[in-house]
């Protein structure tokens, strides 16, 4: 604006004004370049430019060469601070022009009048849009943060649900082991130890599942329904039907050594699983799913790919949806890592990586609780 300024005051003599000299300039260059500084002091810039043009126009040179600092320090008092504060300054920039209109004896005052009352008018105006835009953002981002903050936790008090009664299963079985301890330990030892060896074992499993619960939040919920039995992988094949079903084909391949899982890493594989093919079929059209299990050494891998053309974003609420904050958090709780998104050949892909040993699911409740 100030180059601007510049290249304009040297066309004063031809408009009928005195040519600017370097009084002239250094007033030209006070009333634009103070509006870098708008952003944080918006009353005080307004202020120095103000007083910049009243000078300027006082010495008698081309009012319009010292216009665009003012109004621009106008336009960002508006935005920026109340009505009434802005209204204050549109009168304070009206009067210097209508001064500047006294001062150089123009004969149209009217004209001045006019184009003073109807710039300063849409200055405020399109400041106040901005204002109120602003307040919008603001106040629709802070709502996206609540219903994010509520679907994550209605997500962990599922998640603790369902590891309740994995531990509530693990409980039983030590429970039942151990009378058939005792009811057998002096008639048959060895019937003894091996009932011993197995509330080992399910202990074990029981107070890993219950460090885990303790990192979710758990809402207590009187008037739920009784739920049914947790799935397994084992029921895979059901689900895929299910989703046949409902018109998208699902091909289920396993590789390596099947095995038995911790109950809480089967579920959630099984829930990652359910989610991606619900997201498919809602989401894909036609297309081809695959989901693919491989058991490795210490860790199992679920691979969840379609060919179709993907979600539509005008359909998928912003934030990646409830259904993709619970596998993240799932996949974070059992210390595994998740990835999802589309593929470079087409479609979408949801992989999860779960160690399946206890000291490395261990580790990453640890960090998520970090």
């Amino acid at each position: 604006m100030t180059v601007v300024a510049v290249l304009l005051g040297q066309e004063s003599r031809s408009q009928g004004w005195p040519e600017l000299d370097a009084r002239a300039y250094a007033l030209v260059a006070l009333s634009h370049l103070p509006v870098a500084l708008r952003g944080r002091r918006p009353l005080a810039v307004f202020a120095a430019v103000q007083t910049a043009l009243i000078a300027y126009v006082t010495l008698g040179y081309w009012p319009v060469v010292c216009t665009f600092g003012s109004m621009l320090a106008l336009y960002t008092v508006a935005s920026v601070r109340p009505v009434r504060t802005a209204l204050v300054c549109a009168a304070c920039m009206a009067g210097v022009w209508v001064y500047a209109g006294v001062v150089s004896d123009t004969p149209s005052m009217a004209s001045v009048l006019g184009q003073a009352l109807l710039y300063c008018s849409v200055l405020v105006w399109f400041g106040h849009l901005a204002r109120r835009s602003a307040e919008l953002t603001r106040r629709l981002r802070a709502e996206q943060a609540e219903r994010a903050r509520r679907a994550v936790a209605e997500e962990r008090g599922r998640i603790a649900r369902e590891l309740h009664d994995v531990v509530a299963h693990h409980t039983s079985v030590i429970s039942v082991q151990a009378g058939l301890a005792r009811f057998v330990f002096d008639s048959r030892p060895d019937r003894a130890r091996g009932a011993l060896g197995t509330i080992a074992d399910t202990s074990g499993e029981a107070l890993e599942e219950l460090r885990r619960m303790l990192q979710v939040l758990r809402e207590e919920d009187p008037e739920a329904p009784e739920r049914a039995p947790m799935p397994t992988l084992a029921r895979l094949g059901e689900l895929a039907d299910r989703v046949r079903a409902g018109g998208l084909p699902v091909e289920l391949t396993v590789t390596g050594t099947e095995r038995p899982l911790p109950p809480g890493v089967e579920l959630c594989a099984y829930r990652v699983v359910q989610e991606a093919l619900t997201n498919a079929l809602r989401h894909t059209g036609p297309a081809h799913a695959r989901v693919e299990l491989r058991y490795g050494a210490h860790e199992l891998t679920v691979r969840i790919t379609d060919d179709g053309q993907g979600a539509d974003p005008a359909r998928v609420p912003a934030g990646g949806g409830h259904g993709l904050i619970g596998m993240r958090e799932r996949a974070k709780l059992y210390g595994g890592t998740i990835t999802v998104g589309p593929r470079s050949e087409g479609g979408y892909e949801v992989r999860l990586t779960l160690p399946t040993s206890a000291e490395r699911g261990g580790t990453g409740v640890a960090e998520a609780e970090r």
